[in-house]
C-alpha cells in the first residue's frame, strides 16, 4: 500500500496495513467522553487451565447471564455494543486517512513539482522525492513502540501530529529539492509512528466482540484518503501550482487529529499497567459497560503480574519466548504481504487500463481506489463473523487466482480484447481480495497475538520489515519486468500468495472473540515446558 522506486517511476505504497504537548495527568484529567477447531504447528491457542480457572468460570457465568439479552438485541437488529468505542476509533483512524492522502498526493503532481523545483526529467530524483517518505516511515516505526510504552497511545498520537503538520507545510512551501525532501521525510516519520499506533490503540480500546470490525477502519481510512487526494488532484491537470494547495490541505487532518485525540480515551490496559486503576475502570465502564469492569481488571492484573508493571519493555525481550514467535510471525506476514506484489500490481494497473482505452490516469486510479474501498467494507463485515485466519487464507488464495488470470491473459494466444478484459478482471479481483484479508488482517492480528508488555515493540519491528520490503519491491519491480517479462513476475507474485496462504494456515491462530489477555495467557502457557 505504499510508495515508489528510486530508479524508475514512483510505485505508490498501498494499504495492507496517534496529545497536545501539555496534557494533564490522567488522575486529574476528566476526559470528555462520547455519548454514544483449527490445526496449527506449535502455536495452538489452548485454554490456560492452570492460570485462568477462576477467570474462565466467572466469564462463563457472566456470559450466561447476558446471553439472552444480547441474542435478543442481535435478532432485533439493535446490537450497538460497538457504538461507544466507535468515535474514539474513528478519530484514531484519521491517521490512516492522512496516510492514504499522502500516498495519493504525489500520484499526478510529481511532474509539476519536478518542473517547478528544477529536477524535471531526472527519474532518480523524482523517485527520491517519493521514496524519502519510506525512509521517514521506517524511522518512525522503530521509535513508535518506545513512545507508546512510555507516553501512552493518546499522547503519542498528539505529539506525532507535529511532524505531520510541519512536513506538509514545509513541502507546500518548498522552493528547492532539499526543502521538499525534508518535508516528505517528516511526513513519513509521522506516518511511520501512526501506522503502528492505530492498530495497537484500536485493539486495546475496542470491545472484544467488535475488535475485528473496528480494526478494519484502518484500511477504510487509508482508502478514503487515497480517493480524496485523487479527487482534489483533478485541478492539477490545468493548474501547475495546484500541488502546493494539495499539500497545504494535507496539514488540516493533522490539526483535526491533535484536537480530536483530546476528547478520546487512553488505552485502559496502559492505564492499568501505569497504576491508574480508577481511570482504567472509568474507560472500561464508558466503552465496554460497567458489567465488564471486574472481569477486565482481573485479566489486566493477571497479565501485569506475570509480565511486570514497568511501562517500557526492552528490544532484547523479542528474543525470548513467546515474544520471539510473535515477532517472527509479524515480520513474516508483512514480508509475504509485500512480496505478494501489491505495489507492483498497483503500478502496472495503469498500463493495464491504458490497454483497454482508459488513458486517464486519475480515472484508472479511482477505479482501483473504489475497488480497494469495497473490499475494506466487506472485510469490516466479515472480520468478526468468519475470523482472521479464514479471511487471510481466502484473501491470498484469491490473489493467487487473480495472478493466474493475468498471467494467462498476457501469455496465452487469446483474442486481444478478451485478453485485455481478462487482465482488468484479474487486476481488480486481486486488489479486492487483498483488501478483504491481506491488507487489514495483517495489521490487526499482530497486536492481538502480542503480549501487553511487548506489543509496541513487536508492532514497530513488524512495520519496519514492511517498509524495507516496500522499498525493495518499488526499487526492483520494473527491472524484473524488463528482464523477465510481466507473466513470470506476476507468476512469482501468485506463488508468494500461495505460500502466504500456507503460512496463515500453519502459523496463524484464530483470535476472534478472545480477549487480548486470554490470548496472551494461553500463548504463555504453551511456551512453558510440557505445553508444547
Amino acid at each position: 500500500m505504499r510508495v515508489a522506486t528510486v530508479l524508475h517511476h514512483p510505485v505508490r505504497p498501498v494499504p495492507s496495513y496517534r496529545s497536545t504537548l501539555f496534557t494533564p495527568s490522567p488522575a486529574k484529567m476528566k476526559t470528555l467522553r462520547f455519548s454514544f477447531s483449527h490445526r496449527s504447528t506449535k502455536f495452538k491457542v489452548l485454554a490456560a487451565k492452570k492460570q485462568l480457572p477462576e477467570l474462565r468460570s466467572r466469564k462463563q457465568k457472566q456470559d450466561g447471564e447476558n446471553l439472552l439479552s444480547r441474542d435478543q438485541k442481535a435478532e432485533e437488529g439493535f446490537d450497538l455494543g460497538w457504538l461507544p468505542a466507535f468515535p474514539h476509533v474513528l478519530i484514531a483512524s484519521m491517521s490512516n486517512f492522512l496516510f492514504g492522502y499522502h500516498i495519493g498526493v504525489m500520484n499526478g503532481p510529481i511532474v509539476s513539482i519536478a518542473k517547478e523545483l528544477g529536477f524535471e526529467g531526472n527519474p532518480i530524483l523524482e523517485g527520491l522525492v517519493v521514496s524519502i517518505f519510506i525512509a521517514g516511515a521506517f524511522v518512525g516505526s522503530i521509535s513508535s513502540g518506545s513512545l507508546a510504552d512510555k507516553l501512552g497511545c493518546r499522547r503519542t498520537f498528539q505529539i506525532d501530529t507535529i511532524p505531520l503538520i510541519l512536513g506538509a507545510i514545509i513541502s507546500a512551501q518548498a522552493h528547492s529539492l532539499d526543502e521538499m525532501l525534508w518535508g516528505r521525510f517528516l511526513v513519513g516519520l509521522g506516518i511511520g509512528v501512526n501506522t503502528v499506533l492505530v492498530p495497537i490503540y484500536i485493539s486495546e480500546v475496542a470491545p472484544t466482540k467488535y475488535r475485528g470490525s473496528l480494526g478494519t477502519l484502518c484500511q477504510v481510512g487509508t482508502c478514503l484518503g487515497i480517493i480524496t487526494s485523487l479527487f482534489l488532484g483533478i485541478p492539477a491537470e490545468d493548474d501547475p501550482h495546484w500541488w502546493r494547495t494539495m499539500l497545504y490541505i494535507a496539514s488540516l487532518p493533522g490539526f483535526i487529529l491533535a484536537l480530536g485525540m483530546q476528547f478520546t480515551v487512553e488505552s485502559p490496559r496502559w492505564l492499568c499497567k501505569g497504576g491508574m486503576l480508577n481511570d482504567a475502570k472509568a474507560v472500561i465502564a464508558n466503552l465496554w459497560g460497567e458489567s465488564e469492569i471486574n472481569k477486565a481488571i482481573e485479566e489486566f492484573q493477571l497479565v501485569i503480574k506475570k509480565d511486570g508493571s514497568d511501562l517500557d519493555s526492552q528490544w532484547s525481550e523479542l528474543l525470548e519466548e513467546p515474544h520471539s514467535r510473535v515477532a517472527f510471525i509479524g515480520g513474516a506476514l508483512f514480508l509475504l504481504q509485500q512480496f505478494a506484489g501489491i505495489n507492483g500490481v498497483l503500478y502496472f494497473s495503469s498500463l493495464t487500463f491504458q490497454d483497454v482505452g482508459i488513458t486517464d490516469g486519475a480515472l484508472a486510479s479511482l477505479l482501483v481506489g473504489v475497488t480497494n474501498f469495497a473490499g475494506a467494507l466487506c472485510a469490516s463485515y466479515l472480520m468478526d463473523k468468519e475470523g482472521r485466519q479464514k479471511l487471510l487464507i481466502g484473501s491470498y488464495l484469491g490473489m493467487a487466482i487473480s495472478m493466474l488470470l493475468v498471467v494467462g491473459a498476457t501469455s496465452l494466444p487469446l483474442d486481444e480484447d478478451f485478453s485485455h478484459n481478462l487482465s482488468i478482471l484479474g487486476t481488480l479481483f486481486y486488489i479486492f481480495t487483498f483488501a478483504i484479508g491481506a491488507g487489514p488482517v495483517t495489521g490487526l492480528v499482530i497486536p492481538e497475538l502480542s503480549s501487553n508488555r511487548t506489543r509496541g515493540k513487536i508492532m514497530g519491528f513488524s512495520f519496519s520489515v514492511h517498509w524495507v520490503c516496500n522499498f525493495l519491491v518499488g526499487l526492483f519491480f520494473l527491472d524484473l519486468v524488463e528482464t523477465f517479462g510481466v507473466a513470470p513476475v506476476y507468476a512469482g507474485f501468485g506463488g508468494v500468495s500461495l505460500l502466504s496462504a500456507l503460512f496463515a494456515y500453519y502459523f496463524i491462530v484464530e483470535t476472534k472473540g478472545r480477549s487480548l489477555e486470554e490470548i496472551e495467557m494461553s500463548l504463555n502457557a504453551n511456551s512453558t515446558p510440557g505445553n508444547k
